[in-house]
């Protein structure tokens, strides 16, 4: 339209016809040398049809016309560009698609007018931002699941060569991987049954009215409530024994944390086992075995940590914990530093008054912790309008200290989660693989 009306041309004139993606132009050769070193401007010192393709898709020696395979609704800024020397941000078109075109076409970010300039910019950092934000996070989720599935891979290639190979490499997949087979999933269901009966008797237990007495009014178990205690603790013995058995490595099988947590749920059983039979035998040096016994039966409450080993949440909550330290670490120091105030305003404008009973510095520190937690028991509370005016500000700053590292800790378990998802998920498939591979070696 340029080249026909705003400037009539005579016959001589060099023209050269654009085809981009249906959309065809003719152009003039003085007006694409204005930007030699755009791509349109470049093709026009091309002497070979190689070199005439490795700046378009298609070329038709006998019409001049040259095909491009790119956005047509973008084509027409770049006419624009090349009659006025400014580029504009196309409405609706994606800043990165924007990027790409122009760079495809040789236009330069400096060729961008002054009334869409600060707009790019503006949405190239924030494109940035979401970018590089996406990375981070795949990047950490993928290197993380590929490090866990690669531990796991190393675990199972550790039992070639040694004994009974075949059968070990079977019976550890099956107790580490519930979604390995049927099999293992009936395993990890009598695994997490046990652990549940035990702590429905371990809560039991702890009711007066299934409490028990001897003939000498002594408190003894509950004889049901002591048989599945024992069956309870003799099949994870059983099964801590079987997996330390067949486990491609007893010193790293004893390292790990849920292991050390299933040693420390056992040993308790046994301990307090020995104790009393050291106590039935009348000697007077052991008058503390009962507080030991005693000490070590809520030892007991460590079994409910088993269920870690079969709960993606708890795993994730506990590597959440491992790597918020920072954030734990703030928290803590935040609300210290508040206690430590507010006890200490509310102990000056209560000590004077006769029915409070916030006199002492003490249940000060008691009555700020419960106040900035927004737990409030209200056994202890101001009574003077000083007082109240404290601990109102004393409340709303607990909000604001509590609020702020609680954010980042949910976004680091949200993370934690779905990379165990995504570990479970690439597993399945990876362990089922060697399953089949192993049963078709032997």
């Amino acid at each position: 339209m340029y080249g026909q009306i705003l400037h009539p041309h005579s016959p001589d004139d060099c023209f050269i016809n654009v085809n981009v993606g249906g959309f065809k132009q003719r152009m003039e050769h003085g007006v694409l040398n204005r930007f030699p070193q755009t791509r349109l401007g470049r093709l026009l010192c091309c002497s070979t049809k190689e070199a005439v393709l490795e700046l378009c898709d298609d070329f038709t020696p006998s019409e001049m016309e040259y095909y491009f395979d790119r956005n047509p609704r973008f084509f027409c800024y770049v006419i624009n560009f090349y009659l006025t020397g400014k580029i504009h941000l196309v409405e609706g078109l994606c800043v990165v698609s924007f990027v790409q075109e122009i760079e495809y076409w040789g236009i330069k970010e400096r060729h961008l007018d002054y009334c869409c300039s600060n707009t790019f910019y503006e949405l190239m950092q924030l494109a940035e931002d979401k970018s590089w934000d996406q990375r981070s996070d795949e990047l950490q989720s993928l290197g993380s699941s590929i490090e866990e599935l690669s531990v796991l891979k190393d675990d199972i290639e550790m039992f070639e060569g040694s004994w009974c190979a075949d059968v070990r490499r079977n019976i550890w997949i099956r107790l580490e991987d519930p979604a390995y087979s049927t099999s293992a999933k009936v395993i990890a269901v009598v695994s997490l049954s046990a652990v549940i009966v035990s702590i429905v008797a371990m809560c039991i237990h702890s009711m007066p009215d299934f409490n028990q007495v001897d003939h000498n009014e002594r408190e003894i178990e509950n004889p049901i409530l002591n048989f599945f205690e024992n069956l309870c603790v003799l099949f994870f013995s059983g099964e801590f024994l079987l997996r330390l058995a067949v486990a491609p490595s007893a010193r790293k099988f004893l390292c790990s944390p849920l292991n050390i947590i299933d040693l420390m749920s056992i040993m308790p059983f046994y301990f307090t086992l020995a104790c009393d039979l050291l106590a039935d035998s009348e000697n007077t040096d052991l008058e503390n075995v009962g507080k030991v016994v005693q000490i070590l039966r809520l030892m007991r409450v460590f079994r409910i940590l088993k269920l870690a080993r079969h709960s993606s949440g708890l795993r994730s909550l506990g590597a959440t914990l491992r790597n918020s330290s920072s954030e734990v670490g703030q928290l803590v120091l935040f609300l210290s530093v508040g206690i430590s105030m507010f006890s200490a305003l509310i102990y000056y404008v209560e000590n004077e008054s006769q029915e409070s009973e916030l006199q002492t510095m003490p249940i000060g520190w008691w009555w700020a912790t419960i106040s900035m937690t927004t737990v409030g028991y209200g056994d202890t509370f101001p009574v003077t309008p000083a007082g109240k005016l404290v601990g109102s500000v004393c409340i709303l700053c607990g909000l604001l200290i509590v609020a702020l590292p609680i954010t980042n800790i949910f976004n680091t378990f949200s993370k934690f989660y779905e990379r165990q998802k995504l570990i479970e998920a690439k597993a399945e498939p990876s362990t089922a693989s060697t399953g089949v591979l192993s049963s078709s070696e032997s």
